[in-house]
């Protein structure tokens, strides 16, 4: 099942926990220091709580999740002949999981990311190469 992924910063991610649980009527999928996913059902969504404090309220990025390595590597190509600049990451660690992934950079700035999840990590990961740090928290989840 692909579905969407929006992550956002997030001043205190105990209370935003407590939020969206409500909110979607869910418990988190993963709860790390300083993160959280939600694997929301309806809507089909991946909610990702970063918790970077004095950012809370902003987007981190945003992504598409998707079942495989071959629907990453499609995507990269369509990507490509589209013209748009990709920057891909194949088994890197990130948002403690290993994934593969295809990083472009909408219009105004804002980060897209297409992923699959080959495994769960207990590392964090680093930041991305896609991604120059201006933004507050950048993506890949750093906090």
């Amino acid at each position: 099942m692909s579905r969407a992924q929006l992550a956002l910063n997030v001043d205190d991610l105990d209370e935003a926990i407590t939020f969206y649980s409500k909110l979607f009527n869910t418990a988190p999928a993963k709860v790390k220091p300083g993160y959280a996913n939600f694997a929301i059902a309806a809507p089909p969504l991946k909610l990702v709580l970063i918790e970077n404090p004095g950012h809370g309220g902003t987007l981190n990025h945003l992504g598409v999740e998707v079942e495989s390595s071959d629907q990453v590597h499609a995507e990269i190509a369509r990507l490509t002949d589209e013209g748009l600049f990709t920057e891909e990451e194949i088994g890197t660690t990130c948002c403690f999981a290993t994934q593969d992934k295809v990083w472009v950079t909408g219009p105004a700035g804002e980060k897209w990311e297409v992923y699959t999840v080959l495994a769960d990590s207990e590392s964090f990961g680093t930041n991305s190469p896609a991604l120059d740090g201006t933004e507050p928290g950048g993506a890949c989840c750093t906090s």
